[in-house]
């Protein structure tokens, strides 16, 4: 504790505690949609893409976090109207995009000059380089997925729970897909720099799936996932700062431990239940 106190007074430390909080709050909220969805790798998907982005913002001069922005945007956008259409084979061209996404993006930064970008920074993240604009960029970024699914989260849930029964009811299921799908990609980017481009679907998944094992209804599980999100980012970052490892890879491994121990001490409530040891649920009035 002592190591990290002196450490806060680092201002790269502090920015990269901001951005773990805001990354790992927002993540999980749209994983939780994922989830629902059956989609939770899709993560990784546009992960790959993003990195192709990146390496075209490196070559060109751009910021690579809006390059990669556009490039992960429009992947999910193509996603979404290839589950739209339903067509045979989609599954295959979907995976043809992603493994072209990240070898374009691993050739891309190969070509850029020297010490313009680390590619291994993006693949795994790289959270203490965090600058002050980027944590204004995380800060903008973050608000729109919160504010987003607050606004959303009926229509998102109705849409993920029985889509043809909200086709039915006339509610925008494809618009709907759709915005939950550039949410995605705005998380992914979001999540680049703390966990990695490779290590970004944990973040969206893992939370929620602690969540799970915690809450029975769909709004509670949404504030538990969050808020695990935020303090996994959080104390990870602390960690890896104490102990010297990455801080992405520090993360999901705690994200995982509260997962095992969550998981852990229900599996014990449920047998203690069985055996007639353990308090039961009251019943229904």
């Amino acid at each position: 504790m002592p190591e990290l106190l002196e450490l806060l007074d680092y201002a790269f430390l502090r920015r990269a505690l901001l951005a773990a909080a805001m990354v790992g709050l927002a993540a999980p909220l749209v994983g939780a949609f994922l989830v629902q969805r059956g989609l939770s790798l899709v993560g990784d998907g546009l992960g790959h893409v993003a990195l192709a982005g990146v390496g075209v913002g490196v070559l060109t001069g751009r910021t690579p976090v809006w390059t990669a922005l556009a490039a992960a945007v429009g992947a999910a956008l193509l996603i979404e109207v290839v589950r739209h259409r339903g067509r045979t084979g989609g599954d295959v061209a979907l995976a043809l995009l992603f493994y072209g996404g990240i070898a374009g993006g691993a050739v891309l930064l190969s070509l850029a000059p020297a010490g313009g970008a680390d590619l291994e920074s993006y693949l795994f993240g790289a959270i203490t380089t965090t600058s002050a604009a980027d944590v204004r960029a995380f800060a903008a970024l973050t608000a729109v997925v919160v504010l987003s699914v607050l606004v959303l989260r009926p229509w998102f849930f109705a849409a993920g729970n029985d889509e043809e029964h909200a086709r039915a009811v006339r509610l925008p299921v494809f618009r709907l897909n759709c915005t939950l799908a550039v949410l995605t990609a705005v998380t992914v980017v979001l999540s680049m720099r703390t966990v990695g481009l490779l290590l970004v679907s944990a973040l969206l998944v893992v939370p929620v799936a602690t969540a799970q094992r915690l809450c029975r209804g769909f709004g509670a599980l949404l504030l538990t996932a969050g808020t695990l999100g935020a303090a996994v980012g959080v104390g990870g970052v602390a960690t890896s700062a104490v102990v010297g490892t990455p801080s992405g890879g520090t993360i999901v491994l705690l994200a995982l431990a509260v997962f095992a121990v969550v998981a852990a001490a229900a599996g014990l409530r449920s047998s203690l239940v069985r055996t007639g040891w353990g308090p039961r649920r009251a019943p229904a009035s």
